[in-house]
């Protein structure tokens, strides 16, 4: 039963979180334990993805190879994401020759990597990156990716040696190149 109250509440923050403000919320001992066991026992289970805390994952926000990168924070509970995929997965295709990495940074709940994710990406045929973001501290990561997201997602951080933007929205295909270009030429 207690499981069943984490998932429904879990569920609840999911829907709400999409394209809405994060706030701080206290929780009490319980329930942490709680979420900590659910996130213990879908981490065991093999998945096919990196999984990271933020302070692992945060070299990734910060790499200095000539390349230009892409990092979305999307989820697969998330229909503006989901509707912007496509055109992140044809930049990856396209650019790869301009040195454009595409990062898909997943930031779907333990208990949907197996269930969700791993199904979602393997139908979509998706080819760029794609990493778990597993840090329930979002109120302290958040704004180490850029100080002005409110949690919304999509969101895209575009980034290369020399310049550096984020974006708290989602792209189409043609606004997603027009900033590329930015980065390229």
């Amino acid at each position: 039963m207690k499981y069943l109250m984490v998932v429904w509440v879990s569920t609840l923050f999911m829907l709400a979180s999409c394209g809405k403000k994060a706030k701080a919320q206290e929780t009490t001992d319980t329930a942490k334990v709680e979420t900590e066991a659910l996130q213990t026992e879908a981490s065991s289970a093999k998945v096919k993805f990196p999984v990271y805390d933020f302070e692992s994952f945060e070299s990734m926000l910060h790499l200095q190879d000539g390349k230009t990168y892409v990092i979305n924070f999307w989820a697969t509970w998330c229909k503006p994401c989901i509707e912007e995929m496509p055109y992140f997965e044809q930049v990856n295709a396209e650019r790869a020759t301009d040195g454009v990495e595409v990062i898909l940074v997943s930031l779907d709940m333990p208990s949907m990597w197996k269930s969700r994710l791993e199904p979602f990406v393997e139908k979509k045929g998706l080819k760029s990156k794609v990493v778990i973001l597993d840090d329930p501290k979002q109120n302290d990561w958040i704004p180490k990716i850029n100080e002005d997201w409110d949690g919304g997602i999509p969101a895209t951080l575009i980034y290369n040696k020399n310049k550096r933007e984020f974006y708290g929205h989602g792209f189409t295909y043609d606004e997603l190149n027009t900033e590329l270009n930015k980065f390229i030429n």
